[in-house]
């Protein structure tokens, strides 16, 4: 198994998708990213800490590729939006990716490389927290920090319920069953 870090806006609707996506087996959402230690949802609310709102996906790499992983993630959510997704404003919501590893930092770069030139844009995503000159393969040097329990698995409970999800996680869950749809789990 192993472990891949994005942000994409809030983290219910990009958790509620890789929910559905083969070979994944966990989704913790988290904040990483900023300067303040053990961040609470309010102190990342206010946009001060630096940290994003982000999910830590842990999957199969025999059954989904890094490479996969990466590509839902810049299909299901709008990568050319600076510090926002949709009516969510500020640098919490941010699109970035989190590389653990040499081999995730060159993956990302290939990640948004590739959904440029397919989609005739510029994807403002950043990589963010990697450290690639330091040491043999370098280092990630932010830490994850998982969101309160209330925030794990929203969408299958109080997200149900709740009219923002309702009016966001939907469209992107359309969007991964059109654009990616042998990799939605039946």
């Amino acid at each position: 198994m192993e472990q891949a870090i994005m942000a994409g806006g809030c983290f219910w609707c990009t958790e509620a998708v890789f929910r559905d996506v083969v070979g994944v087996s966990e989704v913790e959402s988290g904040y990483i990213g900023g300067e303040t230690d053990n961040p609470t949802y309010k102190d990342i609310c206010t946009g001060r800490t630096g940290h994003a709102e982000a999910i830590r996906v842990t999957f199969d790499p025999g059954t989904i590729s890094l490479a996969e992983i990466y590509d839902v993630f810049m299909g299901t959510h709008d990568p050319t939006q600076l510090n926002r997704q949709g009516n969510d404003v500020g640098t919490q919501y941010r699109s970035a990716i989190f590389p653990l590893s040499a081999g995730q930092f060159e993956e990302a770069k290939a990640a948004i490389l590739r959904w440029n030139t397919e989609n005739g844009k510029m994807a403002v995503t950043t990589i963010e927290g990697f450290d690639a000159n330091a040491g043999e393969g370098g280092e990630q040097v932010k830490p994850w920090y998982p969101a309160e329990d209330y925030h794990q698995e929203y969408w299958e409970g109080e997200g149900q319920r709740n009219p923002y999800c309702l009016a966001v996680i939907p469209p992107k869950l359309m969007k991964l069953r059109k654009s990616f749809a042998e990799k939605v789990k039946v």
